[in-house]
């Protein structure tokens, strides 16, 4: 039986998926709307300067030497491990490099803050512990099909189920391991990776420490594009077809069944359909006469971002990979983002600089920096004059932490911003993740990776299950995958 996919969107989710379908042997045709495959990880540049345009944190580097090898046992993925995990510089002028590996975190939490090593010890175990528990049940797997969920490793999470801490948010489990607040801003900012609050979203999520401090970031070599250029050359090398500068228009459906898609430029056959676009807007703008899942769809956006990509003229030895300057009040930076949906006055900034190991991306003697804001979805703010007073807020807060004024060393710059996320995207309203994890149920209120209405549609990506980050759209992709082999079983995989 020979069966046609097609996949809407090339983000790292869509390659994926378009590779694990490829190898189980059936024709994959993807879809993009704009002119460089990749969604948001993509690169750009301006004059001599290189820049990753979106995320910046990579973790799990096995997840993609997996994903290229699953089709081509030669490939390979290349990449340099980083040391140190993130630079972290807090008003009163102190700033910390935190290394990577579990016994060199406890050693500088102990001597920089003051941490009593066994609990810091406790909880970074707990988390190595609680991730590799839930890792196999709640992001390898479908939570919305019972054959997934039935086996040993449901046990195994289950008998860890008192140390998940499932009646606290990140940040009330942090203050009950950790008593300097400096430290307490640390362990919570690793909600902001899936676009959440550390004050809503579940101490479950706090098993990301694993990835973050116990194993620490990696830099694919070439920058973070090079994670979606290789998937791309090895899909098109094995006859996976690409699209660019195409829109779908809408999914094409007939009696409880996908049959193709329309695009502005023609209309296509196809058995399966993947969509790797917001799973609001694939309702919204490719689905007609389905009814929407409200429920799933009708929670909390995720957060967006304001970034602005800076070449610097000048290099800072105190910056490093990763950076960031936390605000001073951090629970009132989140609330301004997810409830009266503004920018704080003293915002949390993140720095990311990959000519620190990719000496290429910027000329000798500069930087090219990736300074970001966690930011509200867009409901109409003024953005033209936020942005503005952001900068002038940024660069006042960045000069004064490295005692130099640093705007008359910005040579180039460009700008990205939730209205610019939603129309290049399709992040409904900038939001980078679909909706984002300020529940105690987020785990389980994610859309599920198929389609309950329709036969041969399935979702793959950031915004659907299992969720946020590179990673988990990885995943996403396999349980595509196992998904097709199970509703299609007559096909000769």
């Amino acid at each position: 039986m020979h069966m046609k996919v097609g996949i809407i969107g090339s983000g790292i989710g869509a390659l994926a998926s378009a590779i694990e379908l490829k190898k189980i042997g059936l024709d994959v045709t993807v879809f993009e709307s704009n002119d460089q495959i990749g969604g948001k990880i993509v690169e750009q540049y301006l004059g001599p300067f290189r820049f990753d345009m979106g995320p910046s944190v990579f973790t799990e580097p096995a997840l993609m030497q997996a994903l290229l090898k699953g089709l081509d046992p030669n490939a390979e993925f290349a990449y340099h491990q980083l040391s140190e995990s993130c630079r972290y510089f807090f008003n009163d002028g102190q700033c910390v490099t935190l290394p990577v590996g579990k016994d060199k975190v406890i050693e500088t939490l102990h001597t920089k803050f003051n941490e009593d090593p066994k609990k810091a010890k406790k909880y970074l175990d707990r988390m190595e512990r609680n991730y590799q528990a839930i890792y196999p049940v709640f992001i390898k797997i479908s939570l919305h099909r019972l054959k997934h969920l039935i086996g040993k490793p449901l046990l195994g999470a289950l008998a860890r189920i008192f140390k998940y801490g499932l009646h606290q948010n990140m940040h009330q489990q942090n203050q009950q391991f950790f008593q300097n607040p400096k430290v307490v801003k640390i362990f919570n900012r690793l909600a902001t990776y899936n676009g959440s609050s550390p004050f809503a979203a579940p101490a479950m999520l706090n098993i990301i420490s694993q990835l973050e401090f116990n194993e620490g970031p990696a830099m694919p070599i070439g920058g973070m594009a090079q994670i979606t250029k290789s998937a791309y050359t090895l899909a098109a090398q094995y006859g996976v077809n690409f699209h660019t500068n195409e829109r779908v228009c809408s999914i094409q459906h007939r009696n409880g069944r996908v049959v193709g898609l329309h695009t502005e430029k023609s209309s296509y056959n196809f058995d399966i359909v993947v969509s790797n676009m917001d799973i609001h807007y694939t309702y919204e703008k490719l689905l007609s006469h389905i009814e929407t899942p409200k429920r799933l769809l009708n929670q909390e956006k995720s957060s967006s971002a304001v970034v602005f990509y800076w070449g610097i003229s000048k290099q800072f030895e105190q910056l490093g990979v990763h950076n960031i300057f936390f605000a001073e009040d951090y629970k009132a930076e989140f609330e301004a983002i997810f409830e009266s949906k503004t920018l704080h006055h003293d915002p949390t900034i993140y720095i990311h600089i990959s000519s620190k190991v990719e000496a290429k991306d910027a000329p000798e003697g500069k930087e090219n920096w990736f300074v970001m804001v966690n930011a509200p979805i867009n409901i109409g703010q003024d953005w033209d004059t936020e942005i503005q007073l952001l900068r002038k807020r940024i660069i006042e807060k960045l000069s004064i932490a490295l005692q130099t004024d640093i705007e008359p060393f910005i040579e180039v710059e460009q700008i990205n911003e939730p209205r610019l996320i939603d129309a290049r995207y399709s992040g409904k309203q900038g939001s980078i993740y679909g909706n984002a994890s300020n529940n105690k149920f987020a785990a389980f209120l994610r859309h599920p990776n198929f389609s309950k209405q329709l036969k041969g549609l399935y979702f793959a990506g950031v915004t659907v299950h299992p969720g946020g980050g590179i990673p988990l759209a990885i995943n996403s992709a396999k349980i595509v995958a196992r998904c097709v082999k199970e509703d299609f079983p007559k096909i000769n995989y």
